[in-house]
C-alpha cells in the first residue's frame, strides 16, 4: 500500500517525499536518466549486430538459394523481407522520434553479403544520430499511415514502445526462427550474441 508523501506510514515511520531523478543532487550529482534514446538507438543497433552474425553461421551450414526462399509459413514473408523490414523499421522509428526523413533502401538484396551490409548501413545511421536530436521527442506528434489509408497517430513514447519496438522484434524473431526451422544451429546464446561472456563467475574460479 502507497503512503501519501510527508505522512506517516502505518508503523509510525515517517516517509520523507520523493525526489525527481532529474533534480536530486544530494550526492554531489545528477541520477541518470532513462530517455527515449536509450530505449531505441542502443536496442536496435544491439540486435541488428546478432543479426547480421547469424547469416556468418547460415553461410557455413545451409544454401544461400535454399534460405532466401525460407519462410515460416505460407502467407508470410522471406527471410530477406524479415531482415529488410527489420532494418526498415529501425531507421524509420529514429527519422520519426527526430522529426526527420531516413535514408531509403530499395529492398534488392539478394545474397547474404547484401544482406549484412544493410544491417551495417542500418547501424550506421541509427548511430550517428545525435541523443539531443530524440530529446523531447517523448510528446512528438507521429503519423503513421498504411498503404490502404489507415494508419495510427501517437505522441513518440506511445509509438516507440507500442509500434516500433514491437514490429522491430517481430522481425527479428522472425528472421531467428526461419533458420532455426531450416536446420541452422543457432540457440538463445546467438540471439543474445551482444551481451558477450557471462560477467559473473562462481566464487573462487
Amino acid at each position: 500500500m502507497s503512503v501519501p508523501r510527508g505522512r506517516s506510514s502505518a508503523l509510525g515511520v515517517a516517509v520523507e517525499p520523493l525526489h525527481n531523478a532529474r533534480e536530486d543532487h544530494s550526492l554531489g550529482h545528477a541520477l541518470m536518466t532513462f530517455t527515449l534514446y536509450d530505449a531505441s538507438v542502443p536496442i536496435f543497433v544491439r540486435s541488428l549486430t546478432d543479426m547480421r552474425a547469424w547469416l556468418d553461421k547460415a553461410a557455413m551450414e545451409k544454401s544461400e538459394a535454399d534460405l532466401f526462399a525460407a519462410r515460416l509459413a505460407p502467407d508470410m514473408r522471406p527471410l530477406p523481407a524479415q531482415y529488410q523490414m527489420a532494418s526498415d523499421t529501425a531507421k524509420n522509428a529514429i527519422g520519426r522520434l527526430c522529426g526527420i526523413e531516413a535514408p531509403s533502401m530499395a529492398d534488392t538484396e539478394t545474397s547474404f553479403a547484401e544482406l549484412k551490409e544493410r544491417c551495417e548501413k542500418t547501424i550506421a545511421y541509427v548511430e550517428s544520430i545525435d541523443p539531443a536530436a530524440i530529446a523531447g521527442s517523448e510528446e512528438r506528434e507521429v503519423e503513421l499511415r498504411f498503404p490502404g489509408g489507415t494508419g495510427y497517430r501517437w505522441i513518440g513514447r506511445d509509438y516507440l514502445t507500442g509500434f516500433a519496438l514491437p514490429n522491430f522484434f517481430f522481425h527479428v524473431t522472425t528472421a531467428y526462427a526461419i533458420l532455426r526451422a531450416a536446420g541452422i544451429s543457432l540457440g538463445k546464446p546467438d540471439f543474445l550474441q551482444h551481451l558477450g561472456p557471462p560477467n559473473l563467475v562462481p566464487a573462487g574460479s
